[in-house]
């Protein structure tokens, strides 16, 4: 399951630098607008103890963590939604993400240069989000223009619903309201989607702080924090440069580094399982001696659909689901236990997968 979040901000704020540091890749991190113009795309292992549980249970041939992908997209300017900048292009490829890691710069530094002379995050955050806004009062403007008129002579009921849906969503951008403020029913949600529109999609502001206030709240981050609060967004407080220096050490060097600083988690897993977590995503997996493996689905989902995601064959032939809880095998310690407790169980074809399961689907073809 692909499922992207992008990372977007102001230039200079330390967009490139986090990129770096999630992907470990090294792109291009200048201290001038524009320094990245194609979108960077790159895929990040999501935190999960319970892997390194079952590879120490099975002792696997190998063992694969769930995956994430961010994609790392020009800096915008105000005025993008004109053409401003490179502005259009970039507001073409948040449109391709799935949700949205707004970088914030909330650090003083007099050797960055800041695009609008100042540090103030609410006003950069504001800055992104009237460019968001008037690209998709665009969208909805265009629409009703093309179907307004011809959906009440028809009087087509459904182009009717989508007229009266885009009238109220038109409403809320004019007074800065992003569309994913208005309490919507999941069939209007739904048909809302399919315009892509950049405010419909779930947004965490990326609090990027110098090192000596990783373990404080300046200023500028509670000020952010109460922004977010309105805008009905989460916040995320990392340190760029220290997760810059984290990315290229190895998983105890990392570990020690943490510790001196008197962190108990690195600022990027924390903001990777929120970015997960935005999405709607949980995790099952399959265990065994060959593979253990995690696996990305949406909440919600059913149990053949979850076996689609491995092989569309265990979707089609889907029989059932023989599951056992990571929580009780954790507790009894191998499956035979699990079992004997009889804690292990089938399911079929409504069970509603949940977090953790840990799963062998049987099926026929």
């Amino acid at each position: 399951m692909s499922l992207t979040a992008g990372i977007v901000g102001l230039p200079n704020v330390g967009k490139s630098t986090l990129f770096n540091a999630i992907t470990k890749q090294s792109i291009l991190a200048a201290n001038y607008p524009f320094a990245t113009i194609e979108p960077n795309v790159g895929m990040v292992t999501v935190p999960d103890y319970r892997i390194d549980f079952l590879t120490e249970l099975y002792k696997p041939k190998k063992t694969i963590p769930a995956t994430f992908e961010f994609t790392d997209i020009a800096g915008l300017v105000a005025g993008a939604s004109k053409g401003e900048g490179l502005g259009n292009k970039f507001l073409s490829h948040i449109r391709e993400v799935d949700a949205i890691c707004e970088v914030v710069r909330c650090f003083d530094d007099s050797n960055i240069t800041h695009v609008n002379g100042n540090v103030d995050p609410v006003l950069d955050a504001e800055v992104i989000k009237i460019e968001l806004i008037l690209a998709d009062l665009e969208v909805v403007e265009n629409r009703l223009a093309r179907i307004g008129r011809k959906a009440k002579l028809a009087n087509d009921k459904e182009a009717l619903l989508e007229v009266s849906l885009l009238e109220k969503v038109k409403q809320a951008l004019l007074a800065n309201q992003p569309a994913r403020s208005l309490e919507m029913k999941e069939e209007e949600f739904k048909l809302l989607k399919s315009f892509n529109l950049l405010t419909l999609k779930p947004i965490i502001y990326v609090a990027n702080v110098n090192e000596n206030e990783i373990l404080t709240e300046n200023k500028y981050v509670q000020n952010l924090r109460e922004y977010a609060q309105k805008e009905q967004a989460e916040v995320a407080v990392i340190c760029a440069k220290i997760e810059s220096e984290l990315s290229e050490l190895d998983d105890n060097d990392k570990l020690e580094f943490l510790k001196a600083m008197g962190i108990e988690e690195s600022g990027l897993d924390k903001l990777i399982k929120k970015a997960y977590k935005l999405l709607g995503l949980s995790t099952f997996l399959t265990a065994g001696p060959d593979e253990v493996r995690a696996w990305t689905f949406k909440q919600g989902m059913k149990a053949p659909e979850c076996a689609g995601i491995i092989h569309t064959d265990f979707q089609k032939g889907f029989i059932k689901a023989e599951i056992m809880s990571y929580a009780d095998l954790e507790k009894y310690g191998s499956e035979i236990k699990v079992k004997e407790a009889g804690r292990m169980r089938l399911e079929g074809k409504d069970y509603v997968m949940q977090d953790g399961d840990i799963c062998y689907f049987r099926f026929n073809i």
